[in-house]
């Protein structure tokens, strides 16, 4: 099939265009050039494309787009955590070698990245509290500091505590790390909001995402009461 073109003969020259119709026609393409060349100061286009036509890349919204941003809380633990070299148990065994006669009521990891430590509770038979950080890098306990605000009210629920305890702080503990796979940060000895029931309070810490999970754990019969799971 052939198309219809505009075909010349041979040795048939076509007449120049006049020389003011060839200055119309260049003013005309640079007035167009000009007007696209603005048209992007108000529209969509300048928004998505440069100076030179091209495609912008959009800005992103987020340094860390795709990826999790920890919280204030997470990125504590992610700074002192790993920097803790004797746990909870071995805090809690230096404590009680402190204070002669006594058993444990509290271990929590504090601290800074520099210098973590466990701080400890124990006390006697007669509730009688002491407080000793052990360092939780060498595992070495500080002095023994009974606790001066203790009244008689005080150390005689304490020694209540203590007595209705049969569950140790270990064993709640592997409780809590049994049904949550992490690190223990902290071990306490309290009642909890059901009925006044004696229970361990257990915080663990899962080193994938630095979440707490707190753990109640019936200090009589070992069963979980409560759990809560501590994303901030």
């Amino acid at each position: 099939m052939i198309t219809k073109r505009n075909v010349h003969a041979p040795g048939h020259r076509r007449r120049p265009a006049p020389r003011g119709a060839a200055l119309v026609c260049a003013a005309a393409l640079a007035a167009a050039a000009l007007l696209t060349g603005c048209g992007s100061d108000d529209g969509d286009d300048g928004a998505k494309t440069g100076a030179a036509g091209t495609p912008k890349a959009p800005t992103s919204a987020s340094a860390s787009a795709g990826g999790a941003t920890l919280t204030e809380d997470q990125a504590e633990r992610k700074e002192l955590l790993p920097r803790a070299k004797v746990g909870y148990d071995k805090a809690l065994d230096a404590a009680v070698a402190a204070v002669d006669k006594s058993e444990p009521v509290s271990v929590e990891l504090k601290g800074t990245p520099d210098k973590p430590v466990w701080e400890t509770e124990v006390a006697t038979a007669d509730g009688a509290a002491h407080t000793v950080d052990v360092d939780a890098v060498t595992g070495k306990a500080d002095r023994a500091r009974a606790e001066s605000d203790e009244d008689a009210d005080d150390k005689r629920k304490l020694a209540d505590r203590l007595g209705k305890a049969e569950v140790s702080a270990q064993q709640a503990a592997r409780t809590a790390t049994g049904k949550t796979k992490g690190t223990v940060t902290s071990v306490e000895l309290d009642d909890s909001d059901k009925a006044g029931a004696l229970v361990w309070s257990v915080d663990v810490v899962t080193t994938k995402d630095w979440n707490k999970t707190t753990y109640d754990i019936d200090a009589a019969s070992r069963k979980v009461v409560r759990e809560h799971l501590d994303r901030d």
